[in-house]
């Protein structure tokens, strides 16, 4: 089995799917990051949704955001891959993706991340290029990066 993609807008998600994203969020975001934070920020309805599934189990995710909703441009955010699958690489193959929604679905090819330090060579590895100094997002080094 691969891993297989969804595409939705919010009021697309079953109540399911929706419970499953959050979950995947704050067990990688809140727990594993040791990070408390406001993740249900009210953006998730301006989003689409990409979701990487596994058989029934979504196992990664990324929201995308059309220009201004989030930055000035198209952006890609919250992107997790559950920790048991991360030897799989499939954080690559989700950002990739991502990128080709952004093209498809928004029609846009300008696209800005917020993006955890530590990730850089993996987002420049995919054509993104550092536009900031280093910023603390809820106390985790961060960077703006862009693709364009």
């Amino acid at each position: 089995m691969q891993l297989t993609f969804k595409i939705k807008r919010f009021n697309e998600l079953s109540l399911t799917e929706l419970y499953n994203v959050l979950q995947l969020r704050s067990e990688v975001f809140v727990v594993e990051q040791n990070c408390v934070y406001q993740d249900i920020d009210g953006k998730d309805e301006k989003a689409v949704h990409l979701l990487g599934t596994f058989g029934e189990e979504i196992v990664a995710y990324v929201r995308i955001f059309k220009p201004g909703d989030y930055f000035q441009v198209a952006s890609i955010g919250r992107v997790v891959v559950k920790q048991s699958y991360r030897d799989r690489k499939w954080g690559y193959y989700l950002m990739q993706e991502a990128i080709e929604v952004t093209k498809t679905v928004l029609n846009e090819t300008n696209i800005t991340i917020s993006a955890q330090l530590y990730l850089k060579k993996f987002y420049e590895n995919l054509g993104f290029v550092q536009t900031s100094e280093m910023y603390l997002e809820d106390d985790i080094p961060h960077i703006e990066m862009k693709k364009s």
